[in-house]
């Protein structure tokens, strides 16, 4: 049985983590308003540009599109691009994305394809490295990042733009979660290459032309294409590390939430057991004070 010193100094320490857990918390409901503002802010472009570009390319038929629009004609070799956080203490918010990541890999081995994996944020590294270390082939962190950008999507972007152009694979897929509030982030798998219409998003010529109306295009529609492709694989890359910042922020509030109240309690059973132990040690050497007295 612990002593009583024991017991307060556990006490103090349980006191001292629910100080910090608290402070975490309201640390991430700082940062979760203005995250996710801007992931919110980012959906409306995302998809519409997603929807200009379905659109375009419905008009060209799909002849004169660019390679990351229409692939390498391959599903042989698969890119996985892997949004995680770079700090922990998040609840299950990084072993929730790296979950679905493994469902995926299980599901293109078991089909006889190749994976590559591209990780963004140190944690998702951490985590796959110990079954899929060997897939790794480039690795990123943003935790010296304090406000994602369009730089950090375009950076990444690129890195995936330049190895498609190398023939280093057929498919990219991105992973990240996507923020619907404090309590809920759902992760998302999204192919960014080749392009794939969102759900909603049509291509049929009534839809296209607005009725009766035809649309001429100037410069051409693989031309336009050609420069819109890559900046749309850009902004959804965008549209996930916001995404993700939100998700982050979300269940790391709930996570330090939960902390805290789990350390109230410990707290309170703990000091039951000191004043239990305290009365039982006061009981005891008043028994002893009595014994002496009538031994006298």
């Amino acid at each position: 049985m612990p002593s009583l010193k024991d017991l307060r100094n556990r006490i103090a320490s349980v006191k001292a983590t629910q100080k910090i857990t608290k402070a975490m918390q309201m640390v991430a409901a700082a940062k979760l308003r203005r995250a996710q503002e801007a992931a919110e802010a980012a959906r409306p472009y995302s998809d519409r540009l997603a929807s200009v570009i379905a659109n375009i390319a419905g008009a060209t038929g799909g002849d004169d599109a660019p390679a990351l629009m229409t692939g390498s004609g391959k599903e042989d070799r698969h890119l996985l691009v892997v949004f995680t956080s770079d700090r922990g203490l998040a609840g299950g918010f990084n072993a929730q994305i790296v979950r679905l990541v493994r469902e995926h890999i299980r599901r293109l081995e078991a089909a006889g394809k190749t994976v590559k994996i591209m990780a963004v944020g140190r944690k998702g590294v951490d985590i796959l490295r110990r079954d899929h270390g060997d897939k790794i082939v480039d690795r990123m962190e943003l935790r010296d990042v304090k406000q994602v950008g369009f730089a950090n999507a375009e950076e990444i972007g690129e890195k995936v733009i330049d190895r498609f152009a190398a023939g280093e694979f057929d498919v990219a897929t991105i992973f990240f979660s996507e923020f619907r509030n404090v309590i809920t982030q759902v992760p998302t798998a999204r192919r960014i290459i080749p392009a794939v219409a969102e759900e909603g998003t049509t291509t049929a010529p009534e839809a296209r032309t607005g009725g009766n109306l035809v649309y001429e295009y100037e410069p051409d529609p693989a031309e336009i294409l050609a420069d819109l492709a890559p900046r749309n694989i850009k902004v959804q890359v965008l549209r996930a590390l916001l995404e993700n910042a939100a998700s982050e922020q979300g269940a790391r509030m709930s996570a330090m939430d939960s902390a805290t109240r789990n350390a109230g309690d410990m707290i309170n059973r703990l000091s039951i057991s000191y004043n239990r132990q305290r009365q039982a040690q006061i009981t005891t050497e008043l028994i002893e004070i009595i014994a002496g007295a009538e031994a006298l």
